[in-house]
């Protein structure tokens, strides 16, 4: 049979000097064209002898006999089929053979051979006595033994793995009753007697590994009712199979989520990991990080897994969850109290039901004392040298990992208010922070705060637990707001303070008395030394404006005077945030000030972007002038009064004026993409915030879209296009006959110039501009079907989306995916599309007609596209809708489709598909075609492009007549 390496020589000598060379420090190019030799060395004929050459040559170094072994996995896997199954137990035999060779290792060569025997055992259906075949060849000697315990642990996975491997449903849910259900009570016994054969069996960690494989395949009492349990335990108290002993029992534990059917078990389980809590202690008093995180994780497991029992008895368990508790406690570098927080949250869930609520008040003392070793955690560091500014002397890596853990304890803090009360939870940090006062508050001075830790933690958990207060909350927040505002100035507290109070706007907005010292608070922080301080006040002052916005519609004046001031020496991000606030209470203001509002505060930024824009020549200079657009885009974006139709809009007046200098932009900066694409989303967002409304500036927005995308070729003028399809569509009310026949000549021009673009330029050049394009052009085909469908033009974009699917990158591949099901939506009786006009629903026949003559222009093209994309390119994201076409395809014209999708699979490269299997998923086509069972054809393609895939694992490149040809547009 012709293989893919038919025509280009195999031996050991090339293959091992292309393998050297992947090791070596050689030039890249060179490398390439060793990686591309042993890609075809790895699906060649040659490959089945050449691999037993390299594995059983003495002078050939390890990495290169483990390239053999992983080679020969490959070969197992997917290329069995070069194979007669006359030879299969001669290829047995040898990979058994090297076995014994590789007895003592190394071991990643001795288990992959173990996988190699695995894979063959589940596909030669023949070989009926897998396990008692390996014994007696392996394990008379026992020298040999370590090979027979890697194919004990990786057969289950192989077997449970297995639709990696040619087999069908039937033959593989036969061969694993075969493998393993027929087999797992002699694996058990076979385990047990290699247990019992000396302590250091039972201490091995290949054993426990095995037992955890097998732990799916039996009754978990055959474990836990035999000598295994003690050799899991056991190795709980030896330092080399301790890892593999707490995998095993967490597997175990795992194993009992259905505790009504594991009662027995848990019984006896239970009281074993019980009394690993001296182990934690012992762990936690020798500094044994990974012996505490192991035992911390054995209880965290027991938790989640036993939840529903610890809800349903409470005092039974309590143990549990206080084991639990205490290795939050004493986990002093925090390795391992992440284990803990699912719990937490699992245990809540039930706890907050009424039908627990028993348990609920005998776990609040518990949930009590989490809170209070959630704060003590959150503490910074104190740095040995005393250098405040390196908190972490250096360990990034430390810092990093101790700000993510910070917020996943505040999240468990937000589970204590849940089970505990929001008053009694924030009755804590009040505590600490007025413990502070009293002890360090007399010592504090301007640039000197002792123990600022123990302040800046209760403040924190403050700020994480601000989202579950509500605003009737009256008893802690009322003492705690004066306390946050008088904090004493340090950076870290300052910060946390103003980050705090951004929590509880919406209290705020309840509490109007609170309001004004703490907007002083956060409105001062602006002024501060410290940047992250002043984004934080940013921030915060966009949650106070935004959920405070009625409160302060009356302060626009002095509101805009402080933008003005500040706006300029802020951030990108923080100019968006105060402008978002901002832009919050404006939107509050009666319609008849809405337009001088809105140009006393958008009027200094259009100047600023004028005055930026005459002096902007470079990228730094562009990318300013694009964040500044952006503020006026989010004033457009929040102020959207409703306005009668018959009314003048005043948010639209003010638009008009400023659309001439927008336009200029685009004129001026047609070169920048940062620039266009804010000044594009600035006249999206006036269409989508004011749509109809927009109308008399319609046409000269169409206008400006359209030049500024022939000029450019930038997809953000597609982007906006889109709003305009959208909101001035025929299903909106007092739309003109003329405004929407305009829209789609509008649409067609766009797509003409996209057409031409695609014409010179290669698909991956244009990844963005391609998604745009065919995410408007779903867009036509929802608001203008019949228009777009029966255009001329629908001919060449379903070309070009055939020929542009040859594109590499994700989000395009999906755009023109669920462009094409859009389109072959519309060949059904029903549309695809839903509305409140049920007579919609119904496609038309000319419609109907429309779509199957384009299919039969352009179905072969389409269908070898997709399918050569699932076999060979599309990303794993894109298969659901490249299946999802082939069977739109199949629903409309099963017979022809079933035809195309023949010619396509005869064009694979020979070799890479035996006659059988094409025979077999050509006739399963056929089946479905004839039985009526179209929608089972989409499973069907996806198992044969699936496994086509895993076989032929190929470049991208060189798929030969499969090859996309090059788009031409002539329009």
């Amino acid at each position: 049979m012709a293989t893919n390496g038919a025509q280009q020589a195999f031996g050991p000598g090339p293959v091992l000097a292309a393998h050297n060379m992947m090791q070596s420090g050689a030039d890249r190019a060179q490398k390439e064209e060793a990686h591309h030799y042993l890609e075809k060395f790895q699906k060649s004929q040659e490959a089945w002898t050449i691999t037993f050459e390299i594995l059983q040559s003495s002078g050939v170094d390890v990495a290169a006999k483990l390239f053999a072994a992983t080679t020969l996995k490959g070969k197992i896997v997917y290329d069995l089929h070069q194979v007669p199954r006359s030879q299969l137990i001669s290829l047995r035999d040898s990979i058994t053979g090297c076995l014994i060779t590789f007895h003592a290792g190394p071991k990643p060569i001795r288990l992959q051979l173990c996988v190699c025997l695995a894979n063959l055992a589940i596909q030669m259906i023949e070989w009926k006595n897998v396990l008692e075949y390996v014994v007696s060849t392996l394990g008379s000697d026992p020298a040999n033994v370590p090979c027979v315990l890697d194919f004990l642990r990786v057969l289950p996975e192989e077997v449970t793995h297995g639709r990696k491997i040619n087999l069908t449903e039937s033959e593989l849910s036969i061969r694993t009753q075969e493998l393993l259900q027929d087999n797992a009570r002699q694996a058990i016994t076979l385990l047990i007697q290699y247990a019992q054969s000396s302590p250091a069996a039972a201490r091995n960690p290949q054993l426990l590994n095995c037992i955890n494989s097998w732990m799916r395949e039996t009754a978990l009492n055959d474990i836990v009712a035999s000598p295994l349990l003690k050799v899991i335990l056991g190795g709980l108290s030896a330092e080399e199979p301790f890892e593999a002993a707490v995998e095993c029992l967490c597997s175990l534990i795992s194993e009992t989520k259905d505790v009504d059917e594991c009662k027995a078990v848990i019984r006896t389980l239970y009281p074993e990991v019980i009394a690993l809590q001296s182990k934690l202690s012992e762990a936690a008093l020798a500094e044994d990080t990974e012996k505490y995180k192991g035992i911390s994780r054995i209880f965290a497991e027991a938790g989640e897994s036993w939840v529903l029992l610890i809800a349903r008895m409470p005092s039974d368990f309590r143990p549990l969850v206080q084991a639990i508790l205490e290795s939050a406690a004493l986990d002093r570098e925090r390795d391992a109290i992440s284990h803990t927080f699912k719990f937490w949250y699992d245990l809540k869930q039930y706890l907050t039901l009424e039908k627990y609520m028993q348990a609920r008040l005998q776990f609040v003392d518990i949930y009590a004392r989490l809170v209070d070793i959630m704060i003590g955690h959150l503490e910074y560091p104190t740095p040995e040298s005393g250098d405040e500014k390196d908190l972490f002397e250096g360990d990034r890596e430390q810092e990093e990992k101790f700000r993510e853990f910070r917020h996943q304890m505040g999240d468990v803090l937000k589970d204590c208010c849940e089970v505990m009360g929001v008053t009694e939870c924030l009755q804590k940090p009040y505590n600490l922070i007025q413990a502070w006062v009293q002890t360090y508050g007399p010592q504090a001075a301007p640039n000197h705060v002792p123990k600022w830790q123990k302040l800046e933690a209760p403040l924190f958990s403050l700020r994480a637990m601000g989202r579950m207060v509500p605003p009737d909350e009256n008893i802690m927040l009322p003492r705690l707001i004066p306390l946050i505002v008088q904090i004493p100035d340090h950076n870290k507290l300052r910060f946390q303070a103003v980050m705090a109070l951004g929590r509880y706007t919406e209290w705020t907005a309840e509490h109007s008395d609170m309001l004004q010292p703490q907007l002083d608070f956060i409105m001062a922080a602006f002024d501060h030394p410290d940047k992250e301080v002043v984004r934080a006040a940013a921030l915060s002052f966009k949650f106070f404006c935004n959920d405070c916005a009625s409160l302060l519609v009356s302060y626009t004046d002095p509101l805009q005077q402080f933008y003005i001031k500040y706006i300029e020496g802020l951030p990108p991000n923080s100019q968006e945030e105060i402008t978002d606030g901002v832009a919050s209470v404006v939107a509050k203001v009666p319609n008849d000030q809405v337009y001088a509002k809105l140009k006393m505060y958008c009027d200094p930024v259009m100047s600023s972007i004028v005055e930026i824009a005459n002096q902007a020549n470079d990228d730094v200079q562009k990318k300013l002038l694009a964040d500044r657009i952006n503020l006026v885009t989010i004033f457009i974006e929040l102020v959207k009064p409703y306005v009668d139709p018959d009314e003048e809009h005043p948010a639209v007046k003010y638009c008009q004026e400023i659309f001439p200098a927008l336009g200029a932009l685009v004129t001026h900066f047609r070169d920048s993409v940062p620039v266009l694409e804010r000044v594009c989303r600035c006249w999206r967002f006036m269409i989508l915030s004011y749509r109809t409304a927009m109308a008399p500036l319609l046409p000269e927005l169409a206008q400006q879209l359209t030049a500024g995308f022939a000029t450019s070729k930038q997809g953000c003028f597609l982007w906006a296009t889109s709003s305009i399809v959208r909101e001035f569509s025929r299903e909106v009310e007092n739309i003109s006959e003329a405004t929407t026949g305009s829209v789609f000549n509008f649409y067609e021009e766009q797509a003409k110039t996209f057409l031409r673009i695609m014409t010179d330029r290669q698909p991956e050049e244009e990844p963005d501009l391609i998604e745009d394009f065919f995410r408007l052009a779903s867009e036509m085909i929802l608001y203008y079907p019949s228009e777009s469908i029966t255009s001329q033009l629908m001919d060449s974009v379903l070309i070009a989306a055939c020929r542009l699917l040859a594109i590499l990158k994700e989000e395009p591949i999906l755009a023109i995916l669920h462009f094409l099901r859009d389109l072959l939506g519309y060949g059904r009786d029903m549309a695809p599309s839903s509305s409140f006009d049920s007579s919609r629903h119904h496609v038309p026949v000319v419609l109907r007609n429309r779509i199957k003559e384009l299919i039969t222009g352009a179905g072969l093209e389409l269908v070898q596209r997709i399918m050569t994309g699932m076999m060979y390119s599309f990303p794993g994201s894109c298969f659901p809708d490249g299946s999802g076409v082939l069977l739109e395809l199949f629903e409309l014209m099963p017979g022809q489709v079933a035809g195309w999708v023949q010619q396509t699979v005869s064009m694979l490269p020979p070799g890479s598909i035996t006659p059988q299997e094409s025979e077999r998923f050509l006739n399963n086509i056929r089946q479905r075609i004839e039985t009526g069972e179209i929608r089972m054809i989409r499973t069907i393609l996806q198992d044969f492009t699936n496994s086509y895939r895993r076989r032929n694992v190929a470049p991208r490149e060189g798929l030969g007549r499969l090859e996309a040809s090059r788009f031409r547009f002539s329009g």
